[in-house]
């Protein structure tokens, strides 16, 4: 029991308690003045009468007002149960919208996949089939091969390279000394007289380079 009830339990046992208790004063006739007319009645019946009037008239109040609030509140729920159920479904739409984004994404990767896979794969088949039709060794022994043929072509050039120039300085012969320095003779500088050669074949320096 909350506090509020306890406290009007207790204020009507004390209000019929000072009924029971001033029951003859309060059954007593008297004359009352309604304004319009006199009648006569017990005063303390009217008053209690009247209280008891004003206790339902309030109670009534109370429990209009009570039920106006229960009324408002329960549509306000429904208002609110049918707004949740709106963003439910549109929460649930967008949820559809991007599961079916993500499949289709899903199923694009995956068919690039598998079509990067099999060409991936193609190629590693004809690789395969190449390499059948050309054997490793066959083909390192052909580069080999070539190789040496190249060395050999370069060795035999140097040797003819070689063989030339051992040739052409075989004859050669050094030219006399024409000139000495003043400082070792004593005596002045004089050239000597160049000797014409009209030969081309006599030249020494000549004869020394191959033509």
């Amino acid at each position: 029991m909350s506090l509020k009830s306890l406290l009007l339990l207790i204020i009507g046992i004390a209000v019929l308690a000072f009924v029971g208790l001033n029951w003859a004063a309060m059954n007593t006739p008297t004359d009352l003045n309604l304004g319009f007319t006199e009648i006569r009645a017990p005063l303390g019946l009217v008053l209690l009468g009247l209280m008891a009037a004003l206790s339902v008239v309030f109670v009534a109040m109370v429990a209009y007002t009570q039920g106006t609030v229960l009324v408002e509140t329960r549509r306000h729920a429904k208002e609110l149960a049918a707004q949740r159920e709106l963003a439910d479904k549109a929460e649930a739409s967008r949820f559809t919208d991007l599961r079916a984004h993500l499949d289709k994404e899903m199923t694009r990767l995956t068919d690039s996949v598998a079509m990067q896979t099999r060409e991936m794969l193609s190629r590693v088949d004809r690789a395969e089939m190449g390499l059948r039709d050309r054997p490793v060794d066959a083909e390192v022994s052909r580069l080999v091969q070539a190789v040496e043929n190249h060395n050999r072509d370069l060795h035999a050039r140097v040797d003819r390279l070689e063989m030339g120039l051992r040739d052409g300085l075989a004859g050669y012969v050094p030219a006399p000394a024409s000139v000495r320095p003043a400082a070792l003779t004593g005596q002045s500088y004089q050239p000597a007289p160049a000797e014409h050669n009209p030969d081309p074949t006599q030249d020494p320096i000549g004869s020394a380079v191959p033509r």
